[in-house]
């Protein structure tokens, strides 16, 4: 059985990063969050099919800070960075990112909007 990837929109704040997974109704939502950055996540689709990726993010994370938060249309990951400070880019490798993963303009602050209004997690 082969695994598909879904789209994966990113932002971020000079304490967290967010990840949000477009993946209507998933089921057996698995997240898991390594200290080095790792960052891994498999679902299954309304069909069953078996959806996942792993990468490794720019630099380090808390993964006790980081929370899942799952809606009906899509997953919203917000993942603690382990030191404060803007990421140049989502992932350690260099280069064009997986065609998947794709900024989210509409959580994107720039770091002189962070007092902004911007996503909330609970």
């Amino acid at each position: 059985m082969s695994i598909r990837t879904s789209e994966v929109l990113w932002a971020q704040r000079s304490d967290k990063v967010y990840l949000t997974v477009a993946l209507p109704d998933a089921k057996d939502i698995s997240v898991t969050h390594e200290p080095e950055g790792k960052f891994s996540f498999s679902a299954k689709s309304v069909q069953g099919e078996s959806v996942g990726f792993s990468f490794e993010l720019f630099e380090k994370i808390v993964p006790e800070g980081c929370k899942t938060k799952v809606g009906s249309r899509n997953i919203v990951c917000s993942v603690q960075k382990a030191e404060e400070g803007w990421w140049k880019r989502l992932l350690k490798l260099e280069g064009k990112p997986a065609p998947y993963i794709k900024v989210d303009w509409n959580k994107w602050r720039d770091e002189d909007d962070e007092d902004s209004i911007g996503c909330q997690f609970t």
